[in-house]
Formats: structure tokens, sequence, C-alpha cells
């Protein structure tokens, strides 16, 4: 009797810090939320770090059930002299879960090595292998988010691996220019958009073949999610080891980019956590920022829209409530970072 009550205690253990390791244990939540939903997050982490904090942020969520963290490719050419590869990408987050003590906690998959090469084959990877595991499992009814904050080769590559998942997943995506009547572009914008440039095929796949619910925050979107250097030096970089380390990767970018990027800084993959860990508590959805129903356009070879009016519908995010955002990660990373809690 006495091996198997120990047994029993150490299974619970096991169950309860699996369940709440975003929190490290936190008891601020262990009597009031549970995961609902499940999210697996795709990122070009080695790149533009505000990932990162999404990423951070994503990890402090605790009704969130983070499934996996796939390091995703950018650009060849790499980003301010860090190499553009998914190996890189996952170094990065590696040394981030180190930092919040969460190694080993959560799995991460390393992503397609290279855009797709046409719309009909996949990069295979373990990123796209981890999407199609789990949109595929009969276990579970909770929600599954596919959040993307970089090219879509992998969500894409999953799709053409098994179409099936296209019923299982919600997509939601930083990316895309502005859509005719919704936005404006910025001055002497670039096309393709950043991020839908990473992979033009790929996007073609996700947006003229499958049949992938989306969640869209295009460019113009994205760039509310606007925080002063000032603020992020005065309340994120005193939130313990994890706030330093976040700072310290933005500070580092901002020197490599000879200073020019001004004292404000876009951490556009935010409404990634803003869409999904901060929906409401009844009829569960992120009320608070605004869309519309558009039917989902094609991507062109260009990287622009083909407007269509017989298709699937998607969400167009044109509004985010940037201050439930940022004020969420900040209370979180405070409370993560209090050793001695109430």
């Amino acid at each position: 009797m006495e091996k198997k009550y120990k047994y029993l205690i150490l299974l619970n253990i096991f169950l309860l810090t699996s369940s709440l390791y975003s929190q490290n244990n936190s008891k601020y939540y262990d009597e009031t939320v549970k995961p609902r939903i499940r999210v697996i997050i795709d990122n070009d982490f080695g790149g533009d770090p505000d990932g990162l904090f999404q990423l951070a942020h994503h990890l402090l969520s605790p009704s969130v059930e983070v499934k996996g963290i796939i390091g995703s490719h950018h650009y060849k050419d790499g980003f301010y002299d860090h190499p553009g590869t998914a190996n890189y990408a996952c170094t990065q987050v590696k040394e981030l879960l180190n930092v919040m003590q969460l190694t080993e906690k959560v799995p991460v998959f390393e992503g397609g090595s290279s855009s797709l090469t046409n719309n009909q084959i996949p990069v295979i990877s373990d990123g796209a292998k981890i999407i199609v595991k789990e949109a595929m499992r009969k276990d579970t009814k909770m929600p599954l988010y596919i959040v993307c904050g970089a090219g879509l080769t992998n969500i894409a590559s999953a799709y053409l691996m098994e179409p099936q998942i296209a019923k299982k997943i919600i997509l939601i995506w930083i990316g895309g220019a502005e859509h005719k009547g919704l936005g404006i572009p910025p001055p002497r914008v670039k096309n393709p958009e950043y991020n839908l440039g990473i992979d033009i095929k790929a996007s073609q796949v996700i947006f003229n073949v499958s049949e992938i619910p989306i969640w869209q925050i295009p460019r113009d979107t994205y760039r509310q999610a606007l925080f002063s250097f000032a603020e992020l030096i005065y309340k994120i970089k005193p939130c313990g080891e994890t706030g330093t380390f976040l700072i310290d990767k933005l500070e580092n970018l901002m020197k490599r980019a000879n200073r020019s990027l001004g004292e404000s800084y876009v951490l556009g993959d935010s409404p990634l956590v803003l869409l999904t860990a901060l929906q409401t508590s009844w009829e569960a959805d992120p009320a608070s920022s605004k869309y519309i129903l558009k039917p989902t356009p094609n991507i062109n070879e260009y990287g622009l829209y083909d407007e269509m009016s017989e298709k699937l519908k998607m969400r167009v995010y044109t509004n985010l409530d940037t201050r439930l955002m940022f004020e969420d990660f900040i209370a979180k990373l405070k409370l993560f970072s209090n050793k001695k809690e109430p």
C-alpha cells in the first residue's frame, strides 16, 4: 500500500507540473485557471526578436497548452547578420526556455529548411509533422490553433501531407499586405509583405487551395502593436531574468541596425497571444479586437491579393486591443519574476 501511495503522489505531481509549466508552478493560477485551448507556435525566432516576446507571453499564459514550438526559416540572407535558418531559430527558442527554466518541458521542433518549390510538394520537417500529429488526435476536443508569425512553409507542408487538418485547426497568421478599403500601406512600402514574401508558394497553398480557417493580422494591423523603447526599459527589463533577456535581444538588434530604428518598436507577433490566451470567459472569442469577414483572396505570383467573391470567408483583424495585450504581458512577467509570492 505504501508503494502504491507514493506512486499516486508522484503521478499527481507529474500531471500538475506538466499542465502548469507555463507559470513555473505559480500559485496565482493553481485554483483559478486551467488550459482550454491548444496552440502550436511557429515563428522565425532567429529574426526579429518580437517572436521571442510573443513566445514568452504565451508560455506565461495558463489558459493555453503549448503543444509544440516550431523554429521556422526566413530569408536566406538572414536578419541583420544573423542566419535565417530554422536551426538557428531553434537555438534562440532554447535560450529563452533555459532562462525561463522550462528546458525539456516544452517540445521544440525544427521547421522546413527552405521554401516550397511548388504548391504540390511539401517540405518535410519535424515542424510540419507535429502539426499533422496534433491536428489528427482523436483523444481531445480542445480547440487547436496554429499561430504563426513567419512564412507559411510548415503549415502549408502539413496541409499537403494531410489535407484533413483543414477541418481540425484554426490558423492565426501575422502577415500579408493591407486589404483594399481596410488599411493604408506605410510610406515607401515594399511588396510582398515581409512574412508573405518568405514563402509565396506556401501562402498560395493556404489561401488559394486549402480550406483552413484563417484569422489574419495584416501589416497595417500588426503595426499597431507599438511599444516605446523607454517603456520597454522601464516596464519589462526589471522583470527578472526573462525581462532582461528579452530587452538584451532587442538592444542587440538596435545596435546592429546602427541605431537607425528610432525609439519605438513594433512587437508585431504579440497579437498571436491576444487572440488566443486572452479570449472572453463565456462565448470564448477575442472580443475586444475588431475584425471583418471577407472572402479569402487568392495570392498571385507576386505575393499580392487577387480578390475572389465565391470563397471561404476569413477573419481580417483591423484593430487590436493593445492595452490588454501589453498590460497582461507586463503583469505576467512581474508575477513570474516574483520569487516571494504572497
